[in-house]
């Protein structure tokens, strides 16, 4: 009968072992790598994507993980900080704008996000009146996108007596789970948005949301 020598057990116990290690170390590394794609930031625009400034450069912070230190107007208490990552872009004079995106946990979670957004902007002038007495406010709608699986455009003026009216346009859209809203903001009314180029950044702002 054939016997296996101590030598020959010993080394199938290595071989075994090493095998078994590099299965785990293949494991850990997959795991690590969905963790670290689940952990990403989405697609992020550039100062060069947003409207353009007739006087100044847009200058653009970091994208930084989480909500921005102050919340959109309009949007306060309902963008969430689990999955959020964001961005500010200045500019020299009074033109700032905001972008903040969400890697939701589902499709379905992200299309009931960008929901909730949406008709958190479209009633922002009447709350804002509410809480305002002696101001004044409007908004408008300016349609839909065709980009991914669409995106919405709107835009607010407010304004108090003696103090300088304000304008934003808000471009909310989705790509799979991940939504994404820009806002952009100056002294003036909607009659001095730039909607057409606004649309435009929005549209590059979906479509940048998973490259």
């Amino acid at each position: 009968m054939f016997r296996r020598s101590g030598t020959a057990t010993a080394l199938t116990t290595a071989l075994v072992a090493a095998a078994a290690a590099l299965v785990l170390t293949a494991s850990t590394s997959t795991s690590a790598s969905a963790a670290a794609a689940a952990a990403a930031a989405p697609g992020f625009l550039a100062g060069t994507d947003l409207p353009p400034h007739p006087t100044s450069p847009w200058y653009a912070g970091a994208v930084t993980a989480g909500l921005p230190e102050s919340a959109p107007f309009c949007l306060e208490g309902v963008l969430p900080a689990a999955g959020s990552w964001h961005r500010v872009f200045g500019t020299e004079y009074d033109t700032g704008a905001v972008q903040v995106s969400v890697r939701s946990s589902s499709p379905s979670a992200a299309a009931k996000l960008a929901g909730v957004l949406e008709r958190k902007v479209a009633a922002c002038a009447a709350d804002w009146l509410r809480a305002t007495p002696g101001g004044t406010a409007s908004w408008q709608d300016y349609g839909t996108l065709p980009v991914e699986e669409g995106a919405h455009v709107y835009g607010v003026h407010t304004s108090i007596p003696e103090s300088e009216p304000g304008v934003h346009l808000y471009g909310i859209g989705r790509d799979g789970s991940t939504v994404t809203v820009v806002q952009w903001g100056e002294m003036g009314d909607l009659s001095h948005a730039p909607v057409a180029a606004f649309k435009k950044t929005t549209t590059k702002a979906v479509n940048k949301l998973n490259p």
